[in-house]
């Protein structure tokens, strides 16, 4: 079985492909994210130990870009026990995640148990009413229609749909679909949602990008007064 370490500091890095060659496993590091990402993309890997923290392109930006294309399982590595952390790798695509340090046994036994799930898992499905979002493929429908959005308008509706029924606030989204902490004196994400309807919402008839005044936005299928 293949593995592929993404991981920045040199002695870590050499530290898991040791372990796992003695393991049993053949082993790629990339020590950027870029790097990573590329032979990601172009080899088959059974199992990919990813750092959150690299240069280049960090680990969030890294499998969001992987899944576009593919659905290797993947194990985040992390500097930080945080909640927050944990449920935005999982959001994005992620498989399991492991607190830095680690025990180097708890590391395989997760990387055996992720190798054991077989073959990828098929495509991902966002139902929201007629609306589907193919997560995997990056394509979108309403009933028979194909729309055609741009990276951020994807991830946009990626975020809405995955939280249906949730009201996400201007930080929410903008924390999740820019990186960046919001700035009340800026409208970017109203400009994001008002160029998201012109292709979701407005040529059909039931809406479903919701506006909840002075809290957010959310995506639902409204029932009819």
């Amino acid at each position: 079985m293949r593995i592929l370490v993404v991981e920045d500091e040199p002695k870590t890095g050499a530290y898991l492909k040791k372990g796992l060659e003695e393991s049993g496993y053949s082993v790629d590091v990339a020590s950027d994210g870029a790097d990573g990402l590329l032979l990601a993309q172009e080899q088959n890997y059974d199992v990919i130990v990813l750092d959150v923290m690299l240069p280049t392109m960090d680990g969030w930006a890294v499998l969001k870009a992987l899944r576009a294309t593919h659905a290797t399982p993947v194990l985040f590595l992390t500097a930080r026990d945080d909640v927050s952390d944990r449920v935005r790798g999982l959001e994005l695509g992620g498989d399991d995640y492991l607190v830095k340090p680690f025990a180097f046994v708890e590391l395989l036994a997760r990387v055996r148990t992720l190798a054991r799930r077989g073959p990828p898992r098929e495509s991902e499905l966002l139902k929201v009413g007629d609306l589907e979002v193919d997560v995997n493929r990056r394509r979108v429908r309403r009933g028979n229609t194909r729309i055609d959005l741009t990276p951020r308008e994807f991830s946009l509706l990626q975020l809405l749909a995955r939280r249906q029924g949730e009201v996400l606030s201007r930080t929410q989204i903008a924390s999740y679909v820019w990186d960046m902490n919001f700035d009340s004196d800026t409208n970017v994400v109203e400009v994001a949602i008002r160029r998201l309807r012109a292709k979701i919402d407005d040529d059909f008839p039931v809406k479903l990008i919701q506006t909840v005044r002075g809290v957010g936005y959310v995506i639902e299928v409204k029932e009819a007064d």
